[in-house]
């Protein structure tokens, strides 16, 4: 019980404190999720990813490893949200919603934080491979259902390739491949707005929490949450083994595997009007409960 205290208190709590603040100045300020959530996505990610990368010194072969494994995680996480839905006999754009919110995990506004309060400053390079892989195949998922039936995907295509995140991953690995020394005038407004990104994703999503409001609780959000949050941590312990992976990479990718639902999985399903209210309540619950199943997993780390 103390373990379970201290991991909480040292790990989760810091996280949910910013998101208890954010929620609670949202009215007074006049806080604006889309405005923050665009500065994030645009200018903030990138830059992080770009820093990140850039500098990293990455055993290939290992990254290779890392990105099948939380791939094969989460596509294992959507087959069973396909499963149940199809046994519960829901419809197509319910069935669409469940498979969804099982493939893209929180990885960036919760993964990337508590990556690094859990295993220290070295998990931000494995916690932020792991964000892009998991990245770029909820994207493909997301983008592929949502547009499923509507003759829409070159456009579901150019999409993904054109995710600012993605889009900085190319010119890092260059610089990183054939070690460029850019020069100060170009790598410290870089790195000023990478240390931005961490606490500014946190606010944004906690404007987002306040916005949304209290989620109505029923069948379906529980089961939809619940497959994200179990099925994750639970087929992360029984792949990993097979995949030879250090300490570090091996913790940081149970830890990326096990997160709950992506705000954007909800932006994706207003858009696409898939079940919009549903799949929003549902990524807001699996947040909010992810404080229980990731202490137990960060306990079991």
């Amino acid at each position: 019980m103390l373990q379970l205290f201290s991991v909480f208190l040292n790990v989760l709590a810091p996280v949910f404190i910013i998101l208890g603040l954010a929620y609670a100045v949202t009215r007074q300020l006049k806080l604006e999720s889309r405005t923050l959530s665009r500065l994030a996505y645009y200018v903030l990610t990138p830059a992080f990813v770009f820093h990140v990368i850039s500098t990293a010194r990455v055993e290939w072969t290992l990254a290779i490893r890392m990105v099948i494994f939380i791939t094969l995680v989460y596509a294992g996480s959507v087959a069973l949200a396909f499963v149940v839905a199809r046994l519960l006999r829901r419809n197509r754009h319910m069935t669409i919603s469940y498979m969804m919110i099982a493939s893209f995990g929180n990885v960036g506004n919760f993964g990337l934080p508590i990556s690094q309060f859990a295993q220290g400053a070295a998990a931000l390079l494995p916690a932020t491979l792991y964000f892009l892989a998991n990245l770029v195949f909820a994207l493909v998922v997301c983008v592929m259902l949502a547009n499923t039936g509507r003759g829409r995907l070159f456009h579901a295509v150019g999409r993904v390739a054109s995710t600012p995140a993605l889009l900085a991953l190319a010119p890092a690995l260059v610089v990183n491949v054939i070690q460029v020394q850019l020069p100060t005038v170009v790598t410290r407004p870089i790195e000023l707005l990478a240390a931005a990104m961490i606490p500014a994703m946190l606010i944004a999503l906690g404007v987002q929490f306040a916005n949304a409001g209290i989620p109505r609780f029923n069948k379906d959000m529980l089961l939809a949450a619940g497959v994200r949050l179990l099925s994750g941590p639970l087929l992360a312990f029984a792949l990993v083994g097979l995949f030879d992976l250090p300490a570090l990479e091996r913790n940081v990718g149970i830890l990326q595997a096990s997160m709950p639902a992506a705000v954007l999985v909800s932006i994706i399903a207003m858009e696409s009007n898939v079940v919009p209210e549903f799949t929003t309540a549902t990524v807001l619950f699996s947040n909010l409960a992810s404080v229980i199943t990731l202490l137990f997993v960060l306990a079991a780390l």
